[in-house]
């Protein structure tokens, strides 16, 4: 790589990674505080609409019941919610009791399906569903009493197509720092919803117009399809921070690597072949946040992988890149210490040297191997 090439490729990449784990959330705190929250979420609505509650299980025996039994003790009319539990089949006959407990438990529609994948299963409940609005959950989720009708009030304005949930993962030990991500992703989100719309939800709480609900392609999940796929058809996505669900929190680093390697096989067809790249129909704003917040932070792995690259190659051409080289080795190391031991520093390099790995591990299972529709319940979550 000769000079001129390397620094531009160490500027722009470094900026770039910059701006999209850090300036970019400042970017929107400074907007929202200058312009205060331009869309309205409204607090409550009128009237309680007749909501259908789906929940896709695969292999849940050892939650489905509480599932069910969390559902029928939320704050919403039990005449107007329907409770839909959509088995994907697999097991051996006999040998997974999903349906039968999730009958035993008061679910209103139990489907047993042949193995197609969450999304499928999603779609036959959907189908099944009778209610004028579309929850969804995952079968390991408790939501707190008042979420649904928190979740629902944003649908008083006719404008707002699809809403998420605020998700909180729970941990008693272990080493995985996701819950300090995920509060960050939160706020951001937060934001995001306050000046436009939200980039992204989460598949432990969201729900959506029966009008707007939408087939996608089987691996590709509701929880990065959705949102943008709404605001393309001209309707808005929004955060309820008040609908508050909880979920166990996969224990160790290493189990939250493979499960962000997991997700992104499947958020990748979305990003290269799934419409989130083609710009029509978004507001300006928007295609800005798409492209700070899911792009470009998609992209990381491969601008760390160009930022050490052109370091390297810079390394006796000025202090600026022998302390990028300091930097970038530090950051490995403090990774690797993390694996024998539990300081916070050491904990937090090591999962985001391992989760910005599972990005690019996603891309090349899913470039290499394809990405197949069904899932596998992540280490320690039930």
């Amino acid at each position: 790589m000769d000079r001129p090439l390397a620094r531009a490729v160490f500027w722009a990449a470094t900026a770039t990674l910059a701006w999209t784990q850090v300036g970019y959330g400042v970017f929107l705190a400074v907007l929202r505080r200058m312009w205060g929250n331009p869309v309205a979420v409204p607090a409550g609505g009128d009237g309680t609409p007749s909501v259908s509650l789906v929940v896709a299980a695969y292999d849940e025996e050892s939650v489905i019941a509480a599932k069910v039994a969390n559902a029928l003790a939320l704050d919403w009319p039990r005449d107007r919610l329907e409770v839909v539990v959509a088995v994907d089949g697999g097991a051996a006959p006999g040998a997974d009791t999903t349906a039968a407990r999730a009958r035993a438990a008061g679910a209103d529609v139990v489907l047993e399906l042949p193995r197609g994948g969450k999304v499928r299963a999603q779609d036959a409940a959907v189908a099944a569903a009778r209610g004028e609005l579309l929850a969804f959950s995952d079968a390991n989720a408790a939501w707190e009493p008042g979420a649904l009708r928190a979740l629902l009030a944003p649908f008083a304005d006719p404008s707002v197509g699809y809403v998420c949930g605020q998700v909180g993962f729970v941990n008693e030990g272990g080493t995985n720092q996701e819950g300090l991500y995920w509060r960050y992703e939160m706020w951001l989100r937060a934001n995001e919803s306050a000046l436009a719309s939200v980039t992204a939800g989460n598949g432990a709480i969201y729900a959506l117009r029966r009008i707007a609900y939408m087939h996608v392609d089987a691996v590709m999940g509701h929880d990065l399809a959705f949102p943008f796929n709404v605001v393309k058809r001209g309707r808005r996505a929004v955060y309820a921070p008040d609908a508050r669900a909880t979920e166990k929190m996969v224990p160790s680093i290493e189990g939250e690597w493979a499960r962000k390697r997991r997700m992104m096989s499947h958020a990748w067809p979305i990003v290269l072949r799934g419409g989130l790249l083609s710009p029509r129909g978004y507001p300006p704003l928007y295609a800005l946040m798409l492209l700070s917040h899911r792009v470009l932070r998609y992209a990381s792995p491969l601008l760390h992988v160009a930022a050490a690259a052109a370091t390297l190659a810079l390394l006796r051409r000025g202090r600026a890149y022998r302390a990028a080289a300091l930097a970038q080795a530090g950051l490995l190391a403090a990774a690797a210490a993390g694996g024998r031991v539990r300081l916070r520093p050491a904990l937090l390099a090591r999962y985001y040297v391992a989760t910005t790995a599972a990005v690019g591990g996603g891309l090349y299972d899913h470039l290499r191997h394809g990405t197949p529709a069904g899932w596998e319940a992540p280490e320690g979550t039930r």
